[in-house]
């Protein structure tokens, strides 16, 4: 199947993306350079090789396209004006991630490096907490379907089975052979976002839409 062209939404100073393709830290850094800007900063979040002592065979993210851009340049535009900054570019990688590559960049530029440190962090921040972006991991050492989540830090999530909430989507990411469906809408049934905001809590997110428990006979 071949895979979607990618959607932007821009403006001047702000920038926003959602792209199948590996995501490129010079391009975002080019979107935001500027002769006034004294200090660019860049963050780019990276698949890593283990998440609780398990090993990490790849994440793959699914988003509701319109809405999460949408959001997504809502979250820029406050930071920008609140920094007083001179650009802002946030892209986030869609579809499955190898350990290593990027699956976020955020990349900010201003007159001032204080400034634009402190406003990098912040758009993260915002960005995990609120873009329309669900994130399932896949283990090396499981046969599974693998674990959706909210796409911020948190806690362990639970097992999905294949045919469970993530649908065809996880069928096709569990080939390996870069194939997706369901560009635009989120997994189907995937219910509430579970968010918990627990005191410097680490991890890959927040269980999405988590099986309930068997009640007590």
């Amino acid at each position: 199947m071949a895979e979607p062209s990618p959607s932007e939404l821009s403006e001047p100073g702000v920038s926003v993306a959602l792209t199948y393709a590996a995501l490129s830290p010079a391009a975002a850094m080019d979107r935001v350079r500027s002769p006034s800007a004294g200090a660019i900063v860049l963050f780019a979040g990276t698949t890593r090789d283990s998440f609780g002592g398990r090993p990490v065979r790849h994440l793959a993210y699914q988003s509701y396209a319109p809405l999460a851009l949408r959001t997504m340049l809502d979250i820029a535009r406050g930071v920008r004006a609140r920094h007083a900054l001179v650009g802002i570019a946030v892209v986030h990688r869609l579809g499955v991630v190898p350990v290593g590559e990027e699956s976020v960049l955020v990349a900010v530029s201003s007159p001032h490096r204080k400034a634009a440190w402190l406003a990098g962090e912040e758009c993260l921040e915002e960005v995990k907490a609120r873009v329309e972006v669900w994130k399932l991991e896949t283990f090396a050492d499981d046969d599974g379907a693998g674990v959706w989540r909210a796409n911020r830090d948190g806690v362990m999530g639970t097992r999905v089975e294949a045919g469970d909430e993530a649908g065809g989507f996880t069928a096709q990411i569990r080939g390996g052979e870069g194939e997706h469906e369901g560009h635009d809408g989120v997994a189907g049934n995937m219910g509430e976002v579970t968010r918990p905001r627990r005191l410097g809590e680490k991890g890959h997110g927040a269980v999405v839409n988590p099986k309930p428990e068997t009640p007590p006979e």
